[in-house]
């Protein structure tokens, strides 16, 4: 796998969860498009903000969390992840066990309030 400039044990759990979810460097479109916002001259100057595509899927997943490519490179990839295990888990994902569970601790709020 290609160096993001993380730790081993990171790119370790994403190529697992890459696996997991069937998604393979092959699959990948990856095109380097230049930031905007924060960042001044560094962002300005060099190509950091990544577009991934999945072909097989067609979902595109576009980040400029960072200044650093190699980081925005990981990020996409664990965005991508996300994406494809929301589309092929539904509810199962652990997104969707995350929205539900703060919403469930919502409405216990709503009506410990409402009394």
């Amino acid at each position: 796998m290609i160096n993001f400039g993380i730790t081993e044990r990171k790119k370790e759990e994403l190529e697992q969860r890459m696996q997991k979810c069937n998604l393979f460097e092959k699959d990948i479109e990856e095109t380097f498009v230049r930031s905007s916002g924060s960042g001044g001259q560094k962002v300005n100057k060099s190509s950091t903000c990544v577009h991934l595509k999945h072909i097989t899927s067609g979902l595109s997943v576009k980040i400029q969390k960072s200044r650093s490519q190699g980081l925005n490179r990981y990020y996409a990839r664990k965005r991508m992840c996300e994406l494809l295990e929301n589309k092929l888990l539904g509810k199962e994902s652990t997104a969707a066990k995350r929205i539900e569970k703060i919403r469930k601790q919502k409405d216990r709020n709503r009506r410990r309030t409402s009394s």
